[in-house]
């Protein structure tokens, strides 16, 4: 009988260690979860205050940024909608050669959309890259075209031309992605055939017309970008 009740004891002795154990564990299991827990939002947090600005941010970039969305219709007292050659030159304060500079940055996130000598109409590979970049941009805040026209014609022919050819991509954009606020994400400039005509280089670019591409060319055009700089 003292055998069994010291059997008794031994196994129950036993038991009891195993179980205190077992919470010991279970209590730094516990512990490393909460630990776990408390550290999630804070990498979280570090992630995000991280993501820092696009590399073409540039104070001059964002300088010409700032000017054109207050001029252009972009901003809440923008009072009209686009930006002709007159007013890029005024508002941006800056020559052809630096403007055009200030978008190579943005080669590619940007496309340059063709059309045929004195046409407005965008073919099938156009509406596919502007619909491209524009799903591209995943709520980017600013959507740029930058409408030229070649310089064969009369400077007033070609601005009314290349301003058309602004209205083709936002009018596609427009019926395309239906969206109320497209007004304040839209940005168009027309420059016609007077300021910031682009180089040979731009066909390197993605161009809707690559096998086309030479300097008359890509002068009826429409660059397209999205822009996502903090102001």
């Amino acid at each position: 009988m003292k055998g069994a009740a010291l059997v008794g004891i031994v196994v129950g002795g036993a038991l009891l260690a195993g179980s205190a154990a077992a919470v010991r564990h279970q209590v730094r299991v516990a512990v490393r979860r909460l630990e776990a827990g408390a550290a999630a939002p804070a990498k979280q947090q570090v992630a995000v205050a991280a993501d820092a600005e696009a590399a073409y941010c540039t104070p001059a970039f964002k300088t010409v940024l700032a000017r054109v969305i207050h001029a252009c219709g972009l901003s809440a007292q923008g009072g009209r909608r686009g930006c002709q050659p007159g007013d890029v030159k005024s508002l941006a304060a800056i020559d052809d050669k630096d403007f055009n500079a200030l978008f190579a940055p943005l080669r590619e996130r940007g496309a340059v959309i063709m059309f045929d000598d004195n046409s407005d109409k965008l073919d099938q590979s156009a509406t596919d890259l502007v619909e491209d970049r524009w799903i591209e941009r995943k709520g980017a805040r600013y959507f740029f075209v930058v409408a030229r026209a070649s310089r064969t014609g009369p400077p007033e022919v070609n601005r009314k031309l290349s301003h058309r050819r602004a209205n083709s991509v936002l009018f596609h954009v427009s019926d395309r992605f239906p969206d109320p606020e497209l007004d304040k994400q839209v940005g168009l400039l027309w420059l016609g055939e007077e300021f910031a005509q682009l180089g040979q280089e731009f066909c390197q670019w993605t161009v809707s017309r690559p096998g086309a591409c030479n300097v008359e060319a890509i002068n009826r055009s429409a660059f397209v970008s999205w822009v996502d700089c903090q102001l």
